[in-house]
């Protein structure tokens, strides 16, 4: 077989004839599994042959452009996918990639190229393999059979928005992240010196840690501290340290719903434009989407674009977010997207969901995506 495939892949019936063509010597050639997938090493190569299935933990087709090998691996399939060819000394060899579709039919979907690795203790853990050419919607639903939806999180926390906020943060976090296993009852608390919405947030994170934040974080109850003035108290920060967000301290105990102030490095600080309260919702549904297990991103898109993207959403009706690139959010069961502009003609979005299926609305959008998981 060659490696000059088509720009966008109809698949072909795998013959197991072509293997050796592929890896090389079948005497010379290992037979590993990683993650449900069958793996085969040679001297000239290397074949991942997947079940068929959207099982999140198995190896397998993750999207068109995307496919996911999961560990732990053997040792070689380790060094081959990190790029230290098993029995060789020469550079990168190629990864072919098929998928079982059925008992007896195996369709092979062309060659990839390493992306994310991941590994502990020089294990792999994950792997992420970029297809060389896309594959057709028809091609992509048989190696990745759609799955119905499943207790996707609704949307009764948005009647609460402005009215009890607190009913409206706690609903949407219980209703997007599912509990620990092991996580013990919250905890009974002891007065707090934070406001409500934080010492809420806190009790929230007991059993859900992820509501802290997976890309920015809002800073656990002892990491707390005040700025080096001794004016503001810091209980959020960007994941990379360029800016954060506090609060004004006082020694007169907190606010009830107190304003919060962004600052990037020694900048003057902004108002964010909802209070506690607000921002708390608003910051949970950025860290959903951008934690989600299944995302949809879209290029740059114009104000046209945003009006029909949006069409089937609901606004989450707050003042925008993050004043630094004000950002508005949509919502849909088990769906977050976040868009923003920085002059009103060009906006980013980023949309993350809970289930594949709910991204499935969007996939017949005039949309050019940047990464499609539906």
């Amino acid at each position: 077989m060659t490696d000059q495939l088509p720009a966008v892949i109809p698949a072909m019936v795998f013959d197991a004839e072509c293997i050796p063509d592929m890896v090389g010597d079948s005497a010379m050639a290992g037979r590993f599994t990683a993650g449900g997938a069958d793996v085969v090493i040679g001297p000239s190569g290397m074949l991942i042959i997947a079940e068929a299935g959207d099982d999140p933990a198995r190896s397998g087709v993750w999207n068109a452009e995307e496919v996911r090998v999961y560990g732990p691996a053997p040792a070689p399939v380790t060094d081959r996918l990190l790029a230290s060819p098993w029995g060789s000394d020469e550079g990168p060899l190629p990864i072919h990639v098929a998928v079982r579709v059925e008992e007896e039919e195996v369709l092979y979907l062309g060659t990839a190229q390493v992306g994310q690795v991941g590994t502990a203790d020089g294990v792999l853990t994950d792997c992420q393999l970029r297809l060389g050419s896309p594959l057709t919607r028809e091609v992509l639903d048989r190696v990745r059979p759609p799955r119905p939806p499943v207790n996707l999180p609704g949307l009764d926390w948005l009647r609460h928005v402005n009215g009890d906020r607190a009913a409206a943060l706690e609903e949407f976090v219980t209703g997007w992240y599912p509990a620990l296993a092991d996580a013990e009852p919250p905890s009974a608390r002891s007065v707090s010196p934070v406001p409500r919405g934080l010492d809420q947030l806190y009790r929230l994170a007991e059993q859900r840690p992820k509501v802290l934040g997976v890309q920015n974080s809002i800073l656990r109850e002892p990491e707390l501290h005040t700025d080096p003035l001794g004016e503001m108290l810091v209980f959020g920060v960007e994941n990379q340290g360029g800016f954060f967000w506090s609060l004004l301290w006082t020694l007169d105990g907190p606010e009830a719903d107190p304003t919060v102030w962004f600052r990037e490095f020694d900048e003057e600080p902004i108002a964010e434009q909802e209070p506690l309260s607000g921002f708390l919702i608003q910051f949970s549904l950025f860290e959903a989407s951008m934690g989600a297990d299944y995302l949809a991103l879209p290029r740059r898109l114009t104000a046209a674009q945003v009006d029909h993207f949006t069409q089937a959403l609901h606004l989450v009706p707050l003042r925008p977010f993050w004043p630094w690139v004000p950002t508005r959010f949509y919502v849909a069961p088990g769906l977050v997207m976040y868009v923003s502009t920085e002059d009103g003609e060009e906006f980013d979005a980023w949309c993350g969901a809970t289930h594949r299926s709910a991204l499935a609305p969007l996939a017949e959008l005039p949309i050019d995506w940047r990464r499609f998981d539906g």
